[in-house]
């Protein structure tokens, strides 16, 4: 694997090991934390059953802060449970019945968008100062929420719910200033965890 060397001998960029302890703590950490987000009461909206939720905020954050692989590992660990049967997606649902429903788009997304833009943070991380993090983090948040997480969606109700590409993205803006918010939300919250604890995604290393 390439590494990056910082200018002016100031050391050597390498991303964290995967799966050493402190990874398997904060991938655990993180999908408890999307858990929570997804049992707080949502906000119902229209007649599909799909709620603004604060879990969108909560894969974004995990996926800024974990990067590509750590993040969809802890969404991983998320869904396994919730489709095992513990309540824990919106409502207090569980099981693989939720991919029958107009959610289903959405909950697949969030294993893709938190890869993705878990990468993209990896990038931000390794090219931009920390001035200019929060910036980026929101330009690649956005995105991933408009092509992926929102994408999926659309195409979950054309399939599930039988809708039209045009009934579909009509029902799926209702969800995008609140996206846009919380994805601004965990943007400068990531960018704050990444300069209390600047290993957490891209080891610096002295060199000697």
């Amino acid at each position: 694997m390439s590494q990056k060397t910082a200018p002016h001998g100031q050391g050597i960029s390498r991303p964290r090991r995967t799966w050493d302890a402190q990874s398997l703590a904060l991938v655990a950490v993180f999908a408890a934390l999307i858990a929570v987000s997804a049992i707080v009461p949502g906000i119902p909206v229209g007649s599909f059953g799909v709620p603004i939720t604060l879990q969108t905020l909560a894969v974004v954050l995990t996926a800024l802060v974990l990067g590509g692989t750590r993040a969809a590992a802890a969404v991983g660990l998320y869904l396994i449970v919730a489709f095992a049967g513990l309540p824990i997606f919106s409502g207090g649902r569980a099981g693989l019945q939720i991919l029958a429903g107009g959610s289903a788009g959405y909950v697949v997304s969030f294993l893709v968008g938190a890869y993705v833009l878990g990468v993209l943070a990896e990038l931000v991380i390794r090219r931009f100062a920390a001035a200019r993090r929060v910036l980026w983090f929101f330009i690649a948040s956005l995105l991933v929420s408009v092509v992926i997480i929102h994408g999926f969606g659309v195409l979950g109700m054309m399939i599930n719910l039988k809708l039209s590409w045009n009934a579909a993205f009509v029902a799926d803006l209702a969800y995008y200033p609140g996206d846009i918010l919380k994805d601004l939300v965990a943007a400068v919250a990531a960018s704050a965890v990444h300069r209390a604890f600047p290993d957490v995604l891209v080891r610096r290393v002295k060199r000697a």
